[in-house]
């Protein structure tokens, strides 16, 4: 088959509509991307019980530079998963929570998250032995 698409018989509106995310041209590999992204998870996690403003969710989020953290709000806030609440007072007032459609991926990345720090000890010790050879 080489590189010929297997999904090359269905339309693209077909292959959104059904969410074909191994297919190269699939809306949903990009969702994925960016939700799954380094910062993309714990932003989620971060405000999954809580509101906060960008300084704040800077903190909480240990290593993430404002540009970065700029970039995966504006992300998460352009598919629907984050809203930007801006208050207009001076100095600008802006904080970020999760939409519905934002808690139901939080909680999705949540277990992925839980099920790594149950098991980091198992992860760990598969390491070990790779970098002792």
């Amino acid at each position: 088959m080489g590189s010929q698409n297997l999904n090359s018989h269905i339309s693209f509106p077909e292959q959104v509509r059904r969410g074909e995310l191994l297919n190269v041209d699939c809306p949903s590999r990009e969702i994925l991307k960016r939700v799954t992204s380094r910062w993309g998870v714990l932003v989620l996690i971060a405000l999954s019980n809580e509101t906060l403003r960008f300084s704040a969710l800077r903190r909480k989020i240990g290593g993430v530079s404002e540009k970065m953290l700029a970039q995966t709000l504006q992300n998460l806030e352009e598919d629907g998963f984050v809203e930007r609440i801006a208050y207009p007072v001076v100095p600008p007032h802006v904080e970020y929570k999760l939409t519905p459609l934002g808690k139901e991926i939080q909680q999705q990345v949540e277990g992925l998250a839980v099920w790594l720090e149950e098991n980091l000890h198992r992860i760990m010790a598969q390491r070990q032995p790779r970098a002792e050879s």
